[in-house]
């Protein structure tokens, strides 16, 4: 049995991903944004291991959540779920960063730099990622006009980057991505076409370990089969880019 940290973990996908591996025996940590919403996912989930908190907002914050998750030992896989929706507003976070970057795109990247390393990583996506460009030159919206899908959507590209760029990076690691489908959660919203059931399997089934089919790396997936990602989150030199601008704003290096 395998020992999961799963971020964002407090309700909605990260949760449903977390009940299905406790179900199957697995010990799961979760992590919750604050204190109220730590209880929420203790009352709904009592038998996590445990539950870590901070918000993944500031850098400090993301640190703060790293360090606790190293204070508990090592795990086999992080499944980097904590994200915002594509609705969200141009909110500048305490870094004078886009929340919608700190959240979804630095947060994973300072997560995947300081918890000790696991065997598996799996990565939220989104298939709006397809349509999305990088824009590394413009990643804080500081010359475009905000526009909140399309920042979301970069974001989850970035993900999938990241992930790629670790696969790369650290070939022991089993490094990977996957979207989860336009589902009826918080984010998603109550109109949300594709099935909830389907939704939370796939990272699940990623970062459990149990199927020698899921022992792959550098590889994008839906409703557990790969499929193709957008042709910029395969670029070495783009994901090497992106490395490069989170560790500048965050001023942690991704370990060799």
């Amino acid at each position: 049995m395998s020992r999961i940290f799963i971020s964002g973990s407090s309700m909605g996908l990260g949760l449903m991903a977390a009940e299905r591996l406790v179900d199957q025996g697995h010990e799961v940590v979760l992590h919750a944004r604050n204190a109220d919403r730590a209880d929420d996912a203790r009352a709904a989930l009592p038998k996590a291991e445990s539950v870590v908190v901070g918000d993944l907002e500031t850098i400090a914050g993301a640190k703060g959540v790293a360090d606790a998750v190293n204070a508990l030992g090592r795990f086999d896989a992080v499944i980097h779920n904590a994200a915002v929706g594509y609705r969200e507003s141009h909110r500048i976070t305490a870094d004078g960063l886009p929340s919608v970057f700190a959240i979804n795109t630095l947060s994973a990247y300072i997560l995947t730099a300081l918890i000790e390393r696991p065997k598996r990583l799996v990565y939220l996506s989104s298939g709006m990622h397809r349509h999305a460009d990088a824009n590394l030159d413009d990643i804080l919206w500081r010359t475009r006009r905000w526009n909140g899908s399309a920042a979301y959507a970069e974001s989850k590209l970035h993900d999938a980057m990241l992930a790629f760029a670790i696969a790369r990076r650290w070939p022991e690691v089993f490094s990977n991505a996957l979207e989860p489908g336009w589902v009826p959660t918080k984010m998603g919203g109550p109109s949300a076409p594709d099935d909830i059931n389907q939704a939370h399997l796939t990272q699940a089934w990623l970062a459990a370990g149990d199927d020698e089919n899921a022992d792959v790396t550098g590889a994008y997936f839906f409703h557990l089969k790969q499929m193709s990602a957008n042709p910029q989150a395969h670029d070495p030199a783009l994901q090497d880019r992106l490395v490069a601008i989170c560790a500048e704003i965050s001023g942690i290096a991704l370990p060799a």
